[in-house]
């Protein structure tokens, strides 16, 4: 177990050596304690939700392995959720999907959904500390198909239109009752698996869909649209592009999601904020780890989260940008997969908030750009964990590995008995 003694006084000579380039580790951890992460409930039971006990995935999404213990009901959900939250860091919201509803054990089909069958997560949310998010659901239904939203079936399309209209109703009544804004977003898998001829029909039907679900106005939620480059079953063609909802975002001043399992591996993720934020009111990250497709892998401390945190920072755009999760991993430990990619996430956002950006912009303004260019290397090898064991500390929950341990405990006497 890692002494606090140790955590200390490792803590001050890093807070010394950043003092050194300009950076005030004091300062960085009040900035870390207020950025606050939106948990995804669909780690803890590989998105199976509470709607249909039988129901199998679809529309492109797959969780992947069969590792015991996962949460079968709500109890146990919430369970979970909160066993993870207790070893992270910070106070963070929770991401529900709407057939996370609390239905009583009766079948509400999704053009019927209503506030009241999440006033029990809410009052359950504020009892623990969350905020709420939202999500609508459009896969894993008989009527979700290859087209949802964009289908040129009236009676499907209609379907889907007022399922999206209650998700926002239901997002407006979280925020009002948890007096902040409960951030709504609406992804579709629609698409095809082979070529089509008909891609501007589909959009347009889309684009009026969208048009009637965000008629309404509200005052207590945000709207996200989110694209995705392909899905399973829908390769060769997704309606809901990225240009598509770029578009419509600038246009309607919506906030684009943006996923991080959604385009080419190759594409840099943290290259589109800055010119979101000039077009955008916000931006809604849903954060995973593709690995050569939208795998949804557990978050972790890589080039591609770090760089797009530093990115959000360097911006000046931490109070625009919301962070959520958004992976599910069923070959490992559930509870684990919580902590490791919530915790790596905020090990890219303290990394960010460390740079020592006046002096990199003084080099750059100045030319000097060997000098730049050695600066940013060097602050790879600087004392940052030491601020991370310190953030850990004040927050009381485990320092480095010591976290391992709590989630084995938990295994033993919880999830391994399901």
């Amino acid at each position: 177990m890692v002494k606090k003694l140790t955590v200390q006084s490792a803590y001050e000579l890093a807070k010394e050596r950043y003092a050194a380039i300009g950076v005030n580790t004091d300062t960085v951890l009040d900035q870390l304690q207020k950025i606050s992460l939106s948990l995804h409930c669909w780690q803890a039971d590989d998105v199976t939700g509470f709607e249909n006990p039988n129901a199998t995935l679809s529309g492109g999404i797959q969780a992947t392995g069969n590792y015991p213990g996962k949460a079968r009901n709500m109890e146990e959900l919430r369970a979970d959720i909160i066993k993870a939250a207790s070893l992270v860091p910070g106070q963070h919201r929770l991401n529900l999907h709407a057939i996370y509803g609390d239905f009583g054990g009766k079948f509400v089909d999704r053009d019927q959904i209503e506030p009241k069958h999440f006033e029990s997560w809410m009052k359950w949310a504020k009892e623990n500390g969350f905020k709420l998010d939202f999500n609508s659901t459009s896969f894993s239904h008989p009527k979700s198909g290859e087209l949802t939203l964009g289908n040129p079936d009236p009676d499907i399309r209609n379907f889907w239109i007022e399922h999206t209209k209650r998700c926002r109703a239901i997002a407006e009544a979280m925020g009002k009752y948890q007096g902040s804004p409960c951030v709504m977003n609406l992804w579709i898998h629609d698409g095809s698996k082979d070529q089509t001829v008909n891609r501007m029909k589909y959009r347009e039907l889309l684009k009026d869909s969208l048009d009637q679900i965000f008629a309404i106005k509200y005052d207590h939620m945000k709207d996200c649209i989110e694209a995705k480059l392909f899905g399973i079953g829908a390769e060769s063609y997704t309606v809901g592009s990225y240009d598509f909802y770029l578009a419509y975002g600038a246009k309607n001043n919506k906030i684009v999601t943006l996923d991080t399992g959604h385009f080419h591996l190759t594409e840099s993720i943290a290259d589109k904020i800055s010119s979101l934020l000039l077009f955008t009111p916000e931006i809604m990250l849903h954060v995973s780890r593709p690995v050569r497709w939208d795998s949804d892998h557990v978050t972790i401390m890589n080039d591609d989260t770090l760089d797009l945190a530093k990115e959000i920072v360097r911006c000046n755009a931490l109070d625009r940008v919301n962070i959520g999760l958004d992976y599910f991993d069923a070959s490992i430990n559930r509870i684990g997969a919580y902590v490791i990619g919530s915790r790596a996430t905020q090990k890219c956002f303290l990394q960010a908030l460390l740079e020592p950006l006046s002096l990199l912009r003084d080099y750059e303004a100045k030319g000097q750009y060997f000098q730049r260019l050695a600066m940013l290397e060097e602050d790879k090898a600087l004392p940052w964990n030491a601020v991370w064991d310190m953030f850990c500390l004040k927050n009381n929950v485990p320092v480095g590995e010591d976290f391992i341990a709590d989630i084995e405990q938990y295994e033993a006497d919880v999830t391994s008995k399901r």
